[in-house]
């Protein structure tokens, strides 16, 4: 009878293990999002702070989660109609901020870098302040991916056992937390790294500490601009998927791109990140605009 017992326990688990897996594998896309939005969010972060910023945003992260992870399953009881609605309100803030932030380096671009000198200056106050509006505004960022990925990783398991479910969210919520930030960590370190090599006696570990001192900053530029876009690609996606007239004109335009002789299979995956982000922009804008005239309204009538 014990034998038994154990082996169907590890028949749970392999089960278990093999829904983790599975749930993985569905959210990979959003990973790479989460990834380079966090990565970006400690640019401009003295080298000293950057591990503490990244330690906050994940104890942020881990919070969101333990917030995510039970309402999920509350939602997906008792009212499964709400998903597709509070992740394109997500989806339409993700599109909203990352609209907001190109407009601001347009309009205002030598406003961050004299904030950046300010801080500089007085670290005693604004320091602080700059790296806890960062780490707020990239906790509220990953609220979103986050809600996402874990209503992806239900998908998967939304037809097992609710402690199933229960315990396979609780896995992916954790392995993610602990993959992206552990990632984001060695990222921002990397010119760090490269320093400590170029001190090194050996030649071989010299030419390997410059190669990363040049490629840090240009890595992190790139994961700024790749983690803007991810905004408008994974916001716009969620709109997309959650308005049927924008799916089907979706699904039309991949249809039509993947019938070009050849080169179908490609321009079919180009045309749907390209509406999809298209659509993100375009909801960015309208979003912008509205919250201006809002706030412009709101300040005469008060």
């Amino acid at each position: 009878m014990a034998a038994g017992s154990l082996l169907t326990l590890l028949d749970d688990i392999a089960m278990l293990l093999d829904d983790v897996s599975l749930a993985a594998k569905k959210t990979a896309g959003v990973l790479g999002d989460d990834l380079a939005l966090n990565a970006q969010q400690v640019t401009g972060v003295s080298a000293d702070r950057e591990l503490p910023v990244v330690w906050a945003v994940a104890k942020g992260s881990l919070l969101n989660k333990a917030i995510l992870v039970p309402l999920a399953l509350l939602i997906s009881a008792f009212a499964p109609w709400a998903i597709t609605p509070l992740l394109m309100v997500g989806g339409a803030y993700l599109c909203f901020e990352g609209f907001e932030k190109i407009a601001h380096k347009v309009l205002h671009p030598a406003e961050d870098k004299a904030a950046l000198r300010q801080a500089a200056a007085d670290p005693s106050v604004d320091l602080a302040a700059f790296e806890k509006a960062r780490v707020k505004g990239a906790v509220r960022t990953d609220f979103i991916l986050s809600a996402e990925i874990i209503v992806l990783a239900l998908g998967v398991v939304s037809t097992r056992p609710f402690y199933d479910q229960v315990g396979v969210l609780v896995i992916v919520a954790v392995l993610i937390t602990v993959g992206v930030y552990g990632l984001v960590a060695g990222i921002v370190k990397l010119d760090d790294l490269g320093l400590y090599w170029q001190r090194s006696a050996q030649s071989t570990l010299q030419a390997f500490g410059r190669g990363l001192l040049w490629l840090a900053p240009v890595l992190m530029k790139l994961l700024s601009i790749v983690g803007t876009a991810a905004m408008f690609l994974v916001g716009g996606g969620i709109l997309v998927h959650g308005l049927p007239f924008l799916h089907h004109l979706s699904e039309t335009l991949v249809a039509m791109a993947a019938g070009v002789q050849g080169i179908g299979g490609g321009l079919a995956l180009v045309a749907s990140v390209l509406f999809d982000a298209l659509v993100g922009i375009a909801a960015g804008g309208v979003i912008l605009a509205l919250v201006t005239v809002g706030k412009k309204a709101f300040t005469r009538s008060a």
